[in-house]
């Protein structure tokens, strides 16, 4: 049955609905089933959440606004004083323009010509319609960020008023760009396998608040472990001495050790099996590591956990033997699985004539070239697993050696350093989420001033995440999910210039009570 639409007249008011019959099988009688399509403004339904003033003049709508996604976004920038941090910086349309601009790249990430229509369809609009979002503005404001100390100051700002005194993890990614204007740029070590220039870009990430808290630009060429000695003094100019450092094995080097122990510094590191010195406190370790006296429990699993020292200049530092079972298991499946289908892949392909045999097999083999030796036959590769090298690596399967300049005890150590995973994560949505590669600017300078603004996004979208985990909205969205269920509601403008917020459903009421917030 086609439905009907209906006004019907409450409490002296109108309102929109539409009427649809049905037939019920159970009481063999014709039903309707009634959906509010809005109140009655000029003869039409307009769903509105608050009434306009003066009822009987009501005004026809003119516009509609994005206003749900920033409700949080706001709140957090208010919460974390971010607003502050700007505008004791920059004039007041300047940090306008940039937290505009960081939104954005949390909510829809665009090119910077698309802003000004992105801005003018968002309620933001309505507290700040002047501001200059021209292709042309934004980027020479990138520019003048990229030459001044503001970076640089925020940082510190952040850094004191958040009190950041507790485990700090620090890495380091690189950031690719087409571009070849921009001397930073330089080739190097590429973590996403491109062959383009980069630069290297460093974050310290507070885990106590969830959020980055500092970062820092790098040439391309430069590898992680010379970074180290320059983050430390940089927390100390910023005032943060009394810290845990969670390091990943890219900075371990005997260098950055005895600069940290010089600091006073806290830290905790996993060595490089790979090392001779490691090799030897890890054989060591492994003749009585299975026995019962190190036995622990470790998330609901058994683990292995000695205790071990390893000698630095003179400096003895202690840590920890963990040998995870289960770990161990996954790592073997994952090898051998990989093993497998390497083989079958080198030995299936052919040789291109006009190449060196070494160069193409090396070029597929990748870092695994070591575990298997070959021949060419037929303009093929016949290949052959090689058993000692195979067991050596199977052998540290599940084991790793922590060190720990610090009062952690074994979980804490393992906790803390696991706890690494966030600032991979915030990598992933630097680059995928964000979208901050490739790197697209025209000099060095508005380079520095986009990257600043990409770091205020990771900041609101870290917390946010954190936010959405605290109350228990991980469970039922995605960040993404969540911020389209919010994009439904709106600010209305109407002709007589009054403002409205549109009908809020009842999984935004959910959302926004959970948060904490109103529309």
């Amino acid at each position: 049955m086609k439905p009907l639409i209906r006004i019907k007249r409450i409490k002296g008011k109108e309102y929109w609905y539409e009427d649809t019959p049905y037939y019920d099988p159970e009481t063999k009688q014709i039903r309707h089933k009634s959906r509010y399509l809005g109140k009655n403004i000029d003869g039409k339904p307009v769903k509105v959440r608050t009434e306009p003033a003066g009822a009987s003049i009501a005004s026809v709508p003119t516009n509609a606004y994005s206003h749900g996604p920033f409700l949080p976004l706001l709140a957090i920038i208010k919460d974390l004083h971010l607003d502050e941090y700007l505008s004791s910086l920059t004039s007041e349309i300047e940090t306008n323009v940039i937290l505009a601009l960081s939104m954005n790249r949390v909510v829809r990430p665009m090119a910077m010509h698309l802003i000004s229509s992105w801005y003018e369809d968002t309620s933001l609009f309505l507290t700040h319609p002047d501001l200059p979002l021209s292709s042309q503005r934004i980027s020479e404001l990138l520019s003048e960020i990229g030459e001044s100390g503001v970076p640089d100051a925020f940082m510190t700002s952040l850094l004191r008023g958040i009190g950041t005194d507790s485990t700090l993890i620090y890495d380091i990614t690189s950031l690719s760009s087409y571009s070849r204007l921009i001397p930073l740029l330089e080739h190097g070590y590429n973590r996403d396998g491109l062959d383009l220039p980069q630069i290297n870009f460093s974050l310290i990430f507070d885990t106590e608040h969830a959020i980055p808290v500092m970062y820092d630009i790098y040439p391309g060429s430069i590898v992680d472990v010379v970074t180290l000695k320059n983050t430390v003094h940089r927390l100390g100019a910023h005032g943060i001495h009394n810290y845990t450092m969670v390091l990943d094995r890219g900075f371990f080097s005997q260098g950055n050790l005895e600069e940290l122990l010089q600091e006073e510094i806290s830290f905790v590191i996993p060595a490089p099996l790979t090392l001779k010195q490691v090799k030897e406190v890890l054989t060591e370790a492994q003749r009585d590591l299975e026995s019962p006296q190190y036995l622990q429990i470790y998330q609901q699993d058994p683990i292995f956990v000695k205790p071990v020292t390893l000698t630095i200049q003179g400096s003895v530092v202690f840590g920890f033997c963990y040998y995870d079972l289960k770990r161990e298991q996954t790592e073997r499946n994952l090898f051998y699985i990989r093993l497998h289908d390497l083989k079958a892949k080198l030995e299936s392909s052919r040789i291109p004539g006009w190449r060196r045999p070494e160069e193409v097999f090396k070029e597929r083999a990748g870092k695994m070239a070591n575990y298997f030796s070959w021949q060419v036959v037929d303009n093929r590769f016949q290949v052959e697993i090689r058993k000692n090298a195979v067991s050596q690596r199977v052998n540290r399967m599940g084991k790793q050696i922590i060190l720990a300049h610090s009062s952690l005890d074994w979980q804490e150590c393992l906790t803390v350093y696991r706890e690494r995973d966030a600032v991979e994560k915030a990598f992933r949505t630097l680059k995928q989420d964000i979208q901050v590669m490739p790197l697209n600017a025209k000099n060095e300078s508005s380079m520095k001033g986009f990257l600043f603004v990409t770091f205020i996004s990771l900041i609101l979208r870290m917390r946010l995440l954190k936010w959405m985990k605290e109350t228990g909205l991980m469970e039922d969205y995605t960040l993404e999910g969540m911020l389209l269920e919010l994009a439904k509601i709106k600010k209305i403008k109407l002709a007589n210039g009054e403002i409205m917020v549109t009908e809020i459903s009842r999984r935004q009421r959910a959302i926004l009570e959970r948060l904490g917030l109103c529309a």
